[in-house]
């Protein structure tokens, strides 16, 4: 059999598109590839912006915001001193942008102006912390980026 020019440019054609879709199957079937959406319900989300801008803005106006540090036994979130904890309520959202299968949201329950996080429910690595709280009708929100 000749080979000639014309050959090798279809071997060549069809050795490229065989190079092509072997990558396109390799990213569509691996899990380590993973395009899913951060929240099924962005729209959603998106609508709610300006209230969480507002939140925002009465956080700053108090006399001092949230703050959080790690300890030995976890996470742990400090309200202001000032306010009286009973009438604190809200939640807190730990979101994991590597990871959407650890994440959570657990009530505030305080104890000393006080939340702790348990070490055992939190990886090491980048959490986005969200907190979204009441007291005596306003409401606040905390948001953070931390490394764990």
């Amino acid at each position: 059999m000749k080979f000639n020019w014309g050959t090798g440019i279809v071997i060549a054609f069809i050795g490229f598109i065989s190079f092509i879709m072997y990558f396109v199957i390799n990213m569509n079937m691996n899990d380590k590839y993973d395009t899913s959406l951060v929240r099924e319900d962005y729209y959603e989300a998106e609508l709610e912006l300006q209230n969480d801008i507002d939140k925002e803005n009465n956080s700053k106006n108090l006399e001092s915001n949230l703050s959080w540090k790690r300890t030995d036994k976890g996470l742990e979130i400090a309200f202001p001193e000032s306010l009286d904890i009973n009438k604190i309520t809200g939640k807190v959202f730990l979101y994991r942008p590597s990871n959407e299968q650890v994440d959570f949201e657990i009530a505030i329950s305080l104890s000393n102006h006080n939340l702790l996080i348990p070490d055992n429910r939190l990886l090491d690595g980048r959490w986005n912390i969200r907190v979204d709280w009441q007291y005596k009708g306003n409401s606040y929100l905390f948001k953070k980026e931390i490394n764990y």
